[in-house]
């Protein structure tokens, strides 16, 4: 089945669907992106990601060149038009096309939208969350404002082929002594009954799931501690686990080779991932 994808206001079939050479997300990765989760043919904490897409935007000077109600509209078209039950939804938004120059092209430039879905049966009965995943440790090489969700994901892509090469499934990077985040997920622990995972700031993206989790889990009456943690810390807990908008809640059962407590899947990530799936079924659109 051809996909139907959206560009620049149009629905059109994937083979037909072009972007100018020119467009300054292709030449200088300027532009950001978000990646919406699919489930019962509904999305996943949509209003979310349209928040975290506007202050990129704004952080990078750009505008928001879409209303919030019209990119639902699209959204749910592409995932009717494409009869996807389970999967994922993909948003970029660069500045524009413009003759290659560091400079800003002139005001008033055209953005660049484009959308596309990915089908992914099973997402939320992952077969991975039954048996955990493996990670590996891995210097922190970014830019600084990994707050602000960019196309500039050629770093995490060499961390997620390092782990496959070392035998793994993901990467944690770890900067000044201390883990940042995953190539494309935030990291947590468990020691005793706490939660613990890095606080907020410009060092790590801000995630949309991540705050869900965060929410159940108080509400749950777990605590969560929210501070940097060694590796060292890691591989002493007593579980870990990621979250991102097409992993949900995974837990972590291998770091550098060494086993996680049990090194299988903990009693906390799993009651986190029924949580999170439940509330947030509840409240998709």
């Amino acid at each position: 089945m051809t996909r139907t994808v959206y560009v620049n206001g149009s629905y059109l079939p994937e083979n037909e669907a072009t972007v100018s050479i020119f467009d300054r997300g292709f030449l200088f990765a300027d532009g950001v992106y978000e990646v919406t989760s699919v489930l019962g043919g509904k999305l996943i904490d949509f209003d979310g990601h349209a928040v975290r897409l506007e202050r990129s935007l704004k952080e990078l000077d750009m505008e928001m060149p879409i209303t919030a109600e019209e990119l639902l509209e699209v959204h749910r078209e592409l995932v009717r038009a494409n009869e996807i039950d389970e999967g994922l939804v993909y948003l970029q938004i660069t500045r524009g096309a413009a003759d290659r120059d560091f400079a800003y092209p002139a005001e008033g430039t055209p953005q660049t939208i484009v959308l596309f879905t990915q089908a992914k049966p099973g997402l939320a009965n992952s077969p991975a969350a039954e048996k955990g995943m493996k990670v590996i440790s891995i210097e922190d090489q970014r830019w600084g404002r990994r707050d602000i969700k960019t196309v500039q994901l050629l770093y995490p892509a060499m961390g997620k082929m390092m782990a496959k090469a070392a035998g793994a499934d993901d990467a944690w990077m770890v900067e000044d002594g201390l883990v940042t985040e995953g190539t494309s997920n935030n990291a947590y622990i468990v020691k005793g009954d706490t939660i613990i995972t890095r606080h907020l700031s410009n060092d790590i993206l801000h995630g949309i799931t991540r705050a869900a989790v965060l929410r159940f889990a108080r509400e749950a009456q777990m605590k969560v501690e929210e501070r940097g943690f060694t590796m060292d810390e890691a591989k002493d807990a007593d579980e870990a686990f990621i979250t991102s908008a097409s992993t949900f809640v995974m837990p972590v059962v291998e770091i550098d080779g060494d086993a996680v407590g049990a090194g299988a899947p903990g009693p906390m990530a799993k009651r986190l991932r029924e949580i999170y799936l439940d509330e947030s079924l509840k409240t998709a659109i």
